[in-house]
């Protein structure tokens, strides 16, 4: 079991609370990235479909080819409008616009920290966009729900 702060920092799990996305986005002079909040990121996976073999003595199984990934992103519904509807609707003829987008968990509060592990997602594309559940006895914030499919996920351990 972990005694010092040194080893708690090392050996406990990491928070996943603290994390940022960001997307790169094509400002009016030049293409640019920016860093915004999400309240759940889920769908980084990276995994292989399994080829099953049968013959006379039994089965064997093999790895096939990476299985698709579908990444879901909720965030709070503001006024000013988040530009993934945009994004959704400038599909057309199979044109559309990937980004690559990285997610990182972060050891603090502070964005401008240093992350710890970073979730690169290449030639991601908007597949769908969810508005929120409406209820009229509600207090509940409004989240927008985007759902995404990309090319490849790779995970870098920087902390």
């Amino acid at each position: 079991m972990a005694t010092t702060v040194a080893e708690i920092e090392t050996d406990y799990p990491i928070p996943v609370y603290r994390f940022l996305v960001s997307f790169p986005y094509k400002g009016k002079d030049e293409k640019e990235e920016f860093t915004t909040r999400f309240s759940e990121v889920s769908g980084l996976d990276i995994g292989v479909e399994t080829i099953t073999y049968k013959d006379g003595l039994g089965k064997k199984h093999m790895p096939g080819q990476s299985t698709d990934i579908n990444i879901t992103m909720k965030r709070g519904l503001v006024r000013k409008g988040s530009g993934f509807y945009e994004w959704l609707t400038s599909i057309s003829l199979n044109k559309v616009e990937k980004k690559d987008i990285t997610v990182s968990l972060i050891a603090d509060d502070d964005p401008k920290s240093a992350p710890l592990i970073t979730w690169t997602v290449t030639n991601a594309f908007p597949k769908k966009l969810t508005a929120p559940s409406f209820n009229g006895g509600s207090n509940e914030a409004s989240v927008e729900s985007l759902e995404l499919m990309a090319d490849n996920i790779t995970i870098a351990f920087t902390g």
